[in-house]
């Protein structure tokens, strides 16, 4: 699908991406490999691993996890050059902003929030020593429209995210570091799918009606199709890659037209 990657656009690179071995963040992975990157990322759980990957068993929704992927990172490669966070979604029930307990919260803070800001803490310093690196957010449009149904933590998680975004990239600009945000819409991959039978379950009826349900209140997506792993993940290291040079706290949306507001 699309353009063939340069396999030298990113020789001599080192990249982490976070949460890397499905949906999104395995085509992340792979896209980043076929442009000649050396990839470290990690999993609660690593099955189907792709070759030439440096993999970290860790769970990054806590401190303990992102350490030890930071430490491996840093071990293994000698430091990182970009960072892409493409970790994140929503484990939260349906049936609106009362069903959302603390722990729910919690749980959507961690993984959709603090587990960049952590990596980010223990990675971007090495990188203002050497005064470059790129950082790249996966956030969500959920942060400008969210669906009150059972994402709301989520959402707001990141909001967060993105406002966080912004706030290094002014502290970390003027030091050779650029900080940008990827926000998709909807993306097709497995996790699309475990939502759609959460929602089907929980409301009743069929997966078509859940995906139906999903568009209403997104409000139609004007292209008719959410985006593939491999679009978002070409954006992704498009922003990484010196191309996008003059390209800093900025936030891209890829979203086949679904927000409607200018």
């Amino acid at each position: 699908m699309g353009m063939k990657a340069d396999p030298s656009e990113f020789a001599g690179k080192r990249v982490l991406v976070s949460g890397g071995t499905k949906g999104l963040g395995r085509a992340t992975v792979e896209r980043f490999l076929a442009g000649g990157a050396r990839v470290v990322t990690a999993a609660r759980k690593i099955k189907d691993p792709i070759e030439g990957v440096e993999y970290v068993q860790a769970d990054l929704t806590t401190a303990e996890g992102g350490e030890a992927l930071a430490r491996a990172a840093v071990e293994r490669l000698g430091g990182i050059d970009i960072l892409a966070h493409v970790i994140g979604g929503s484990a939260s029930p349906a049936g609106g902003f009362a069903a959302l307990t603390d722990d729910h919260w919690l749980a959507e803070l961690n993984l959709n929030l603090l587990a960049t800001v952590r990596l980010d803490r223990l990675l971007i310093p090495q990188m203002l020593e050497r005064g470059k690196g790129s950082v790249v957010h996966v956030t969500s449009i959920q942060s400008v429209l969210p669906l009150p149904e059972s994402t709301t933590g989520y959402a707001a998680a990141k909001a967060a995210l993105r406002t966080y975004s912004k706030s290094i990239s002014k502290e970390l600009g003027p030091k050779g570091v650029r900080v940008n945000v990827v926000s998709p819409g909807w993306i097709m991959t497995e996790a699309t799918g475990d939502f759609l039978e959460m929602l089907r379950a929980a409301n009743g009826g069929t997966i078509e009606d859940a995906r139906q349900s999903v568009l209403d209140a997104l409000g139609g997506i004007s292209i008719g199709r959410g985006a593939e792993p491999e679009e978002v993940a070409d954006l992704i290291a498009y922003l990484a890659s010196g191309r996008a040079a003059a390209i800093h706290g900025a936030e891209f949306v890829i979203d086949g037209g679904t927000i409607r507001t200018v």
